[in-house]
C-alpha cells in the first residue's frame, strides 16, 4: 500500500529560485471524485498513471504507475478532462529537504506552491524564508480542483467542500 504524506503551501516571493531547474508538466484528471482521483502527467519523455484516495489530514493512498509515453499523450489528448494541467516542476533544497515548487501555467498562471512530502504527519519541518500560508487542506489548490476552477477564473474563490 503506498501512502501519501505532504503538506502544501503558497509561495510568497521568488527568491527560491536561484540556480533551480524545472521540469515541464502537462496532466489531467480520468476521476475527480472526491474519494478518488485518477490523473495521467506527462513529465518531458516519461508519462505516468496515478491513483488517489480521499484525504485523511495531509495522508492519502496514493498508486503510481510508469505508462507508454504514447498511451499518456493519448488520454491527456482523447480522454482526460480539459483544459490540462500544465505546470514547471522545481526541486528545492532546504534544511535537508527537498522542496517541490509548481509554477503553473495556462489558465493558472500565477499560482506557485510548494510541497513537501513527510515521512509522518507529525514530522517538523524547518520553513524557507520563501513559503507563505498553508494550504494542505484547502481544496481550491488541489490540481484536481484547478481544472474545473482554474486559479485566473472568479470561480476559484468559491471554496469547495
Amino acid at each position: 500500500m503506498g501512502v501519501e504524506i505532504e503538506r502544501k503551501f503558497l509561495v510568497k516571493d521568488n527568491s527560491w529560485m536561484q540556480g533551480a531547474k524545472g521540469k515541464l508538466y502537462c496532466q489531467g484528471y480520468l476521476s475527480r471524485e472526491k474519494e478518488r482521483t485518477v490523473r495521467v502527467r506527462r513529465v518531458e519523455d516519461e508519462a505516468f498513471l496515478t491513483i488517489k484516495g480521499g484525504s485523511d489530514g495531509p495522508s492519502r493512498l496514493e498508486y503510481e504507475y510508469a505508462i507508454p509515453l504514447a498511451d499518456g499523450q493519448e488520454l491527456l489528448d482523447n480522454l482526460c478532462q480539459q483544459p490540462l494541467i500544465e505546470k514547471v516542476r522545481y526541486r528545492v533544497p532546504y534544511a535537508e529537504m527537498v522542496w517541490e515548487v509548481d509554477e503553473f501555467r495556462g489558465a493558472n498562471t500565477g499560482l506557485v506552491v510548494a510541497e513537501i512530502e513527510l515521512i509522518s504527519p507529525e514530522q517538523e519541518i524547518l520553513r524557507p524564508p520563501w513559503l507563505g500560508e498553508e494550504v494542505t487542506g484547502d481544496s481550491r489548490y488541489y490540481n484536481s480542483s484547478l481544472v474545473v476552477r482554474p486559479y485566473t477564473s472568479k470561480l476559484f474563490t468559491q471554496h469547495t467542500p
